[in-house]
């Protein structure tokens, strides 16, 4: 099949027995539930319903950042969503998030619990929730982590929908998709590279929650583990984000983070569902 010589028509229609791929059975141009689920209530004050996609990595490793730091309040069950089986068009997913899309948070420690979802909007409530944790007090650094928090959620969708459908998931290869979404791909891993050339961590000299936010998708781009790509687009030129990929790969709660509802990979990188921390030891000795 080829892209070549076709002309849109003057309405777009829902062709829902065309051109398929993996996530064909999922998509669709309407929203709302497709099936009546209630989702899963656990012992916790946060109730997390997630898959460990970049996207969910994200709230994860805050959560269990948080923790480290010693905020008990932070304890969390997490629930997986498996989005590949619709999972995320059960009513209940629906009602936690309308968009139908992972991470979604319920927080059970308000009256009545109080729903987040988007997954930056998470960050900076669990930010706000746990005394500014991992933004900074000043100001201008507090606008400087903000830019680079919606740097990241602007920019993501040309890395995740843009470049990685067209590279590792369209049911066939378009050229000029994947040459202009691997043009701007590049070019964000150098606008990441130079400002790491002159700051520790994204924001300047501390840790914060736009690293969190980044680093599920550029770092793991950049170590080669994100659409298997890492050669194709020659991300060993880009040492900066290298060196901030694999300091923040050494963090305690980055590496517990990134197993929370992944459910591929290595069997010890595996942890389906979290419900206490010692499931990450289980989650070990399983693998074993």
């Amino acid at each position: 099949m080829s892209d070549q010589g076709y002309t849109p028509p003057k309405v777009w229609t829902w062709n829902q027995d065309g051109t398929k791929n993996r996530f064909s059975n999922i998509n669709r141009p309407i929203a709302g539930p497709t099936h009546d689920k209630d989702l899963p209530v656990g012992k916790h004050p946060f109730q997390l319903y997630s898959l460990a996609t970049p996207n969910g990595v994200k709230v994860t490793v805050m959560l269990e950042e948080l923790l480290e730091l010693g905020h008990k309040g932070a304890e969390y069950d997490a629930w997986l969503i498996n989005i590949g089986e619709g999972n995320q068009f059960g009513s209940g997913f629906v009602s936690v998030n309308p968009n139908s899309k992972i991470p979604a948070l319920m927080d059970h420690s308000t009256n009545p619990p109080t729903r987040i979802f988007e997954s930056g909007a998470i960050l900076l409530y669990l930010s706000e929730k746990f005394g500014g944790a991992f933004v900074p007090k000043d100001l201008s650094k507090r606008a400087e982590v903000y830019s680079w928090l919606m740097w990241q959620m602007g920019s993501a969708p040309y890395l995740g929908g843009g470049f990685g459908h067209f590279y590792a998931y369209a049911p066939f290869k378009i050229e000029y998709a994947i040459d202009r979404f691997a043009m701007e791909v590049k070019r964000q891993l150098d606008v990441l590279d130079r400002q790491l050339a002159e700051n520790e961590y994204i924001a300047g000299d501390e840790y914060t929650v736009a690293d969190m936010a980044i680093w599920p998708w550029y770092g793991a781009l950049a170590k080669g583990v994100l659409y298997e790509a890492a050669e194709f687009l020659s991300v060993h030129e880009y040492k900066n984000v290298n060196r901030w990929a694999d300091q923040l790969s050494e963090r305690p709660a980055v590496k517990r983070g990134r197993m929370v509802n992944r459910v591929w990979g290595e069997p010890s990188s595996q942890l389906p569902e979290r419900h206490d921390a010692s499931d990450f030891d289980k989650a070990g000795k399983a693998a074993e």
